[in-house]
């Protein structure tokens, strides 16, 4: 298997990286130029490094590095900072997968592709009931107006939606969706669920990074798993939290 990372370089990446190379699964790492990985994985002879940026890659260009992939997965976003947050571009992980889509479809893979998304608890899926409180909803608002990458994120998983959608020819997709992010050195027990069980705003629950990377690497190597979550948007929550 031979899967395409975007956003690989990012923290959450990095844990998704270690978790392919240990299933040795070959991995295609697009990273950016400046970018400084661990010795551990730069010396692994299953990843092939891509440098670039994925917002200034041309179709043709990832046509070619998508060609042998059964895989893509996303855990690009925004960097933390003024520049990041309300520079260009503001659809950066929208328009990034808008453009795997198309390559992948300009390919006409002979089997499907599996995508997998890194998204948010703050997005709800709205190909299910997910009722949320006034005040939430009233804060979710104000986000889109204040912070473009939270509008980013809600584009990006709702273009797999209703655009991708349940029956693509040659697209299947995972929108993962970890509530607060932090920094553990294990994966640990996790639990899934198909929509929030507390809220992303006043309630929220913790996610470790490694745990997502571990969750995505299960996806995409356990059929069994992919089928169960296949074209929808789990929610990952540490377990102990």
């Amino acid at each position: 298997m031979t899967v395409f990372i975007v956003g690989a370089n990012g923290a959450t990446g990095i844990h998704l990286i270690h978790q392919l190379l240990a299933r040795d699964i070959h991995v295609k790492a697009l990273v950016r130029p400046t970018s400084k990985l661990p010795k551990s994985i730069l010396n692994d002879a299953k990843l092939s490094l891509i440098t670039g940026n994925i917002s200034e890659m041309k179709l043709l260009d990832l046509q070619q590095h998508l060609v042998d992939c059964d895989a893509v997965l996303s855990c690009l976003g925004h960097t933390l900072s003024f520049q990041g947050i309300y520079g260009q571009p503001r659809r950066l992980v929208t328009d990034a997968v808008r453009n795997l889509c198309r390559a992948i479809e300009a390919n006409t893979p002979d089997q499907t592709v599996k995508l997998v998304l890194m998204n948010t608890t703050g997005n709800r899926n709205r190909n299910l009931v997910e009722p949320i409180s006034l005040a939430q909803h009233c804060v979710i608002g104000l986000l889109r107006f204040l912070l473009p990458p939270h509008v980013d994120n809600e584009q990006a998983a709702n273009f797999l939606r209703t655009e991708i959608g349940p029956t693509h020819k040659y697209i299947e997709w995972i929108a993962v969706r970890p509530d607060r992010l932090v920094d553990e050195n294990e994966v640990t027990e996790y639990q899934l669920h198909a929509s929030p069980t507390r809220s992303a705003i006043f309630d929220t629950g913790q996610t470790s990074r490694i745990n997502v990377g571990h969750f995505m690497a299960e996806l995409i190597t356990s059929d069994k798993l992919w089928q169960q979550w296949q074209g929808q948007m789990p929610v990952i929550y540490n377990k102990h939290v």
